[in-house]
């Protein structure tokens, strides 16, 4: 793929980068992938479409901090359920890994830009208000819980759809309204004196204002087809209003990076379909951009195939489907480049290109197809001569295994050349973490000299190895926790950008598998004679 700076005219501020869904991971490898890379080009910082304040703690982890381990970052770091996205764990070690021993001045920073709420749901102010409190020293904890009260009606999900049932615009939200921009005057009036974790109580003061103010437009007294438009048009402003706010601490240090959906990214306004009613609204993208102007770059992604998803692969006649006709690979392609063609069906668990999409954006990131273990299984089993064996009870399997691919050549199936397990083996093998949602890995028999070349070191030293790696992390060669004493090397699921050196593993593997099949058929003949 060309690098990314390649592709834009100038360099940007904020450099965006899409996803059309949320739940497809190859999105996030390939972001981990391009973040570490533009890393060596000064962007410090990367913007992810979760919660600002939750990002503080996944930072802090990045940062290096003992208090906050990684499944602290993971659980209480993201927002959405993010923090379940294995790719978003090697996120966080990567960038730990980069800023150890540097200066903190070349260190990565995690962010988050969203506001601390869903489109349907918001919580109280409570938390964020307490923790300004706590760093200014300020005992208002019985003014804010009297005002607050019960949680339950602010996170009341039916509230943000009938605005009389939302506590948004109430006495008790007006004066807690007051009480968070004093307490925003006076983190400014003391910040001389306090400017050891001013930034993060600041964080927390944006936060409080921000679910009051989606509060207030939740009461707003609009028809019902207007409401989700608002909504959303507020959730975006305060997205963006994060983005500039990041973007200002972030100045000195170079360019950021912004991941998040299409639809909040791109320049131009966001569209949907509800209730047979078309809404459009400014997107945080479409605002930023119109601060910014080139100084914000946006990419937008594109998706062919999802396993993961049960998407099938594009009519040949859509955007999607011109741009997978050249490679099965992932490719940035410019947006200038791209020509006319039909518009996929929108099945809401994708939101396709259009024309109006690529003509805002600087370029396309299209991904032909994720990978799952059935599409690696598939790639093996076109190899040939090679017979793929499934564990299952009805073959005498034991019940850890079931459903892990085995693949052979010839008649004997005492040594697979290639596995693909999507089980931890308990007390034998948990170090892959392989019983988290979606994960898989593929194993093959690279044999003494291969794994030697690959990893610097024989099999029968793997022992004296072991602490060096990360078994769980994704996209990464490394050797099998249970068999590197037999020449195994194994990738946790690896993402559509790794097919040509999973490719190049297959072949080593598969040759290995073949020249013993062949080994044997002479055997078999001489002994015949």
């Amino acid at each position: 793929m060309p690098a990314l700076l390649d592709l834009l005219a100038v360099s940007p501020d904020l450099l965006a980068l899409g996803e059309p869904t949320h739940a497809e991971s190859a999105f996030l490898q390939l972001r981990n992938d391009a973040f570490l890379s533009l890393a060596e080009h000064g962007y410090l910082s990367i913007a992810v479409e979760s919660d600002r304040a939750a990002g503080l703690i996944a930072n802090e982890f990045v940062q290096g901090g003992a208090d906050v381990p990684l499944d602290r970052a993971l659980a209480e770091g993201f927002s959405h359920g993010f923090g379940a996205a294995p790719a978003n764990r090697d996120l966080l070690l990567r960038m730990r890994e980069w800023n150890a021993g540097r200066p903190p001045a070349e260190r990565l920073t995690f962010h988050g830009f969203d506001a601390p709420l869903e489109l349907a749901n918001a919580p109280s102010p409570r938390l964020h208000l307490t923790r300004v409190c706590d760093f200014l020293g300020l005992d208002r904890s019985a003014e804010i819980d009297d005002l607050v009260g019960d949680e339950a009606r602010w996170t009341d999900t039916a509230a943000i759809w009938e605005p009389g049932r939302s506590v948004g615009r109430s006495a008790d939200a007006r004066a807690l309204q007051v009480l968070a921009d004093d307490l925003l005057t006076e983190l400014y009036l003391r910040a001389p004196w306090k400017p050891d974790g001013w930034s993060a109580a600041l964080v927390h003061a944006m936060s409080a204002v921000a679910v009051l103010r989606y509060h207030a437009a939740a009461a707003a007294p609009l028809a019902p087809e207007e409401r989700f438009g608002r909504l959303a048009a507020v959730r975006d402003a305060l997205m963006a209003e994060n983005l500039l706010a990041i973007r200002s601490a972030e100045a000195h240090r170079g360019p950021t990076l912004v991941f998040g959906h299409n639809t909040h990214l791109q320049r131009q306004p966001g569209t949907m379909t509800t209730a047979d009613t078309d809404v459009s609204w400014a997107g945080a993208g479409a605002i930023v951009a119109t601060l910014l102007g080139d100084r914000y770059a946006v990419i937008v992604g594109s998706l062919g195939a999802s396993p993961a998803l049960g998407i099938e692969a594009p009519a040949a006649s859509t955007y999607e489907g011109r741009l997978q006709q050249e490679t099965d690979l992932p490719r940035y392609v410019p947006a200038s480049d791209i020509g006319p063609a039909e518009r996929r069906t929108h099945d809401y668990r994708y939101f396709p290109l259009d024309r109006a999409i690529i003509e805002h954006a600087d370029a396309v990131l299209h991904v032909p197809t994720g990978v799952d273990a059935a599409t690696l299984a598939d790639r093996i089993v076109a190899l040939p001569g090679v017979a793929q064996v499934v564990a299952s009870e009805e073959n005498g399997s034991p019940e850890a295994a079931w459903g892990d691919r085995f693949f052979f050549v010839g008649p004997d199936r005492r040594q697979p050349f290639a596995t693909i397990v999507e089980h931890d083996v308990p007390g034998f093998d948990e170090a892959a973490q392989l019983d988290r949602p979606g994960v898989f890995r593929l194993n093959l028999d690279l044999g003494r000299d291969e794994f030697e070349r690959r990893f610097g070191f024989p099999p029968k030293a793997f022992e004296e190895h072991r602490d060096d790696f990360d078994f769980a992390r994704l996209d990464t060669l490394m050797p099998h926790p249970g068999y590197a004493l037999y020449g195994f090397g194994s990738i946790v699921m690896p993402g559509p950008q790794l097919l040509p050196e999973i490719d190049r593993l297959l072949a080593v593997a598969y040759g290995r598998a073949a020249d013993r099949h062949q080994r044997a058929d002479r055997r078999a003949a001489d002994q015949q004679d």
